[in-house]
Formats: structure tokens, C-alpha cells, sequence
């Protein structure tokens, strides 16, 4: 797309994304560092951002879909893919042709995979156990009777077993602890074989929980992309996603002038609001009208008025004329907003604000080497 098109754009840098791998797996080491890059990359771009965590070294990666993991194996032909889903019905000769490898997570889905092995296999896999999430992954019972009858794992190599934590980003919630505890003694009640399997169980935010965490195997996605791992602290991670709308038009106002439909807004007093060419189509989420607040030069400004369609208006008053003309860009995500920042503004989490930024943005890719 021509920038000169588009209303709004969009930089993700490549660079910090690399330093941000570099961090977790400096800080997870020895452990392997795999990638999340499910969801497109979390909104950013598997055809940019696969090759790039490769080109840092990362060689493992996690997709939510087999669909992604197509799409992931053509761009790195010596990768590992693991697909979170499991196995989708009649998918295993997709698998075996891409080279893809299911999360088995559940007594299904290791039939399933088992039987297509008998055949076909060895097959690799991963084995998801649910120490406390309640999503996918084989609770006690199933993995007691996976213990009953190990020969339902012939033919499938596991070459991890996994958990996911449901509350890391809180560094002492006791669920983490809890977690772990169990996570220990499922180990111990596996069929034997599987006792002394690699383990994979922490997240992004589960990296930064130390050591008892980090097994042999971490997983992050978030933290890659600029998010803070820990809700509350310092972000140690740095900034991937920048995103900068251009203003239309600056009105000068009187008070208890009306902004936005439904009249939610009424200036004060003699104001200058910008219009800003960004809304809700675009992943700028409506729920931040009269909540959230964008940047001109690190001056903070306030989003007043709803959120439109294709529009926000943006409170400029304290702002020097000439830093807010028409054609001039107004910082919504990144430099003086930080992303958490506009994710506790909409109520949400950082991962929601992502995968939501919108198809009409002229998006350009930094790179730098690590």
C-alpha cells in the first residue's frame, strides 16, 4: 500500500522483536526458547515475524492452527511446529506433508494419532497435561489411564510433555506454585517411558517466575511482541509496536460544545479538538472513547468523544498549533501510550489489542540485526 493512502500507520520493528527473544532466551537459558506466533504473530505478521525469530535462532515455534502451520513451514522449510489445537479431523496427512506436530491433548487425540502411526509412524508429538487451566490438556484421571495402558502411545515419539500456567503474569499468586506442584506429580504417575520426557511449561510471563519454571522447554508469545510480562512492574521488554494516525482536521471550539455521536462529551471551555483517522474498524476499540489517551511530541492528549467507525477526536488544546495540523500524526499505540496502557484502558489485555489491529493500516517493517 502507498502510505500516503492509508489514514493510519503501523511500524512493528523487527530489531526490538529479535532483542526481545535474545532477552528470554539469555534469561531462560539453558533452557530451549521456542515462539508463540499463533494468530497471524498476534496481529503482526507470520510472514515478517517467523523469518525474523528464526534469523535470532529461535528454531521451534507454536501455532494455534494446522492452517498456521502451513503457512509457517513455507516460510521455514527446518523449523519445528508444534499445532496447540491438537489433531482437527482428518488432518493427519497434512500434518505428515508439512511436517507438523500435534499437541495430544487429550485420550482422543492420542488415538487418533496413534492409530495413523501405526502406519505411517514413528510420529512426533507433544503431550499436554491441564495442571489447573481447564482448556485442553488430560486431566488425572486420563492420565492415570494413560498409565493403565501405555501401549496407547506406540508408534508416537513424545518429545515434550507440557502445561500452561493460568496465572504467571501475577508473580505470587499461589496458583503458580500450585501449578508446578502438580505438574511434578503428574510427571510421576506418567506411563514410565514418559517420567524423564523434556518438560515445557512456562509462558512469558512464566520465564521471568525463575528457575523452577523453566524446565527444559519455554514458550513465550506476548513478551516478544512489547508486552510486560508481569502486570504492575517495570516492562523489561522493548517496544515492537508503534501505531500513528494522521489528523483530517483541528477545529477551534467554545464551550459545552458536543463531540462524537451521542453527544458523550462536551468541552469545558474554549478548545481545539483534531480528528484522527482511526476507529473501530481498524482495531482501535470503541470501548476507548472518553478513556484512553494518544500522544503529539510525548504531550499526552485525551480521545474525547466516541470512537467512530473509521474516526476518533482527540482533545489538542494544550498542544502548539503547529504540532497538530492536518497531515500530522498522533501516537495511539507506542513512544509516550505504551500498548499495556491502551489495553487497561479498554479493559482488556495486550494480546487482545494486537490481534485486533485492523487491514487498512500501511504497516512497514524495521530490521536490525541482533
Amino acid at each position: 500500500m502507498d502510505p500516503k493512502l492509508a489514514g493510519a500507520h503501523l511500524t512493528i520493528n523487527l530489531g526490538a522483536l529479535k532483542e526481545n527473544y535474545c532477552l528470554l532466551r539469555d534469561k531462560a537459558a539453558p533452557a530451549e526458547c521456542a515462539a508463540s506466533v499463533k494468530a497471524n504473530a498476534y496481529g503482526l505478521g507470520i510472514e515478517k515475524v517467523g523469518p525474523a525469530l528464526y534469523a535470532a535462532g529461535c528454531r521451534r515455534f507454536f501455532v494455534a492452527l494446522p492452517g498456521e502451520g502451513v503457512t509457517l513451514r513455507a516460510l521455514l522449510p527446518d523449523a519445528r511446529i508444534h499445532i496447540l489445537a491438537g489433531l482437527l479431523p482428518d488432518t493427519e496427512e497434512i500434518y505428515l506433508a508439512h511436517r507438523l506436530d500435534p499437541v495430544l491433548n487429550s485420550l482422543h487425540d492420542i488415538r487418533q494419532w496413534a492409530a495413523f502411526a501405526k502406519t505411517r509412524g514413528p510420529l512426533h508429538a507433544l503431550l499436554h497435561l491441564d495442571t489447573g487451566m481447564t482448556r485442553l490438556g488430560l486431566l488425572e484421571a486420563e492420565i492415570r489411564e494413560l498409565a493403565a495402558a501405555p501401549e496407547l502411545l506406540d508408534n508416537i515419539e513424545i518429545d515434550f510433555v507440557m502445561s500452561h500456567l493460568s496465572c504467571a503474569d501475577v508473580a505470587d499468586d499461589p496458583m503458580n506454585r500450585e501449578q508446578l506442584e502438580k505438574l511434578k506429580f503428574f510427571r510421576s504417575i506418567l506411563p514410565k517411558k514418559l517420567r524423564n520426557t523434556p518438560v515445557s511449561f512456562a509462558n512469558s510471563a512464566g520465564i521471568f517466575l525463575g528457575p523452577d519454571y523453566h524446565f527444559d522447554m519455554v514458550r513465550p508469545g506476548i513478551a516478544l511482541f512489547g508486552g510486560n510480562p508481569h502486570a504492575g512492574a517495570r516492562n523489561p521488554m522493548r517496544e515492537v509496536v508503534h501505531l500513528r494516525g494522521r489528523i483530517l482536521r483541528v477545529a477551534d471550539v467554545d464551550s459545552e460544545f458536543p463531540v462524537g455521536y451521542g453527544a458523550t462529551f462536551r468541552t469545558e471551555g474554549s478548545s481545539r479538538i483534531a480528528t484522527v483517522s482511526v476507529g473501530y474498524a481498524d482495531g482501535y476499540f470503541r470501548v476507548l472513547g472518553n478513556k484512553a489517551e494518544c500522544a503529539i511530541n510525548n504531550i499526552k492528549v485525551p480521545v474525547v468523544g466516541r470512537v467512530s467507525m473509521d474516526i476518533i477526536t482527540v482533545d489538542v488544546s494544550k498542544v502548539p498549533a503547529g504540532d497538530c495540523a492536518p497531515g500530522a500524526f498522533v501516537d495511539l499505540i507506542g513512544g509516550a501510550v505504551p500498548l499495556d496502557e491502551v489495553a487497561a484502558h479498554a479493559d482488556t489485555i495486550p494480546y487482545e489489542v494486537l490481534t485486533a489491529l485492523g487491514s487498512r493500516y500501511y504497516r512497514e517493517y524495521l530490521d536490525a540485526a541482533v
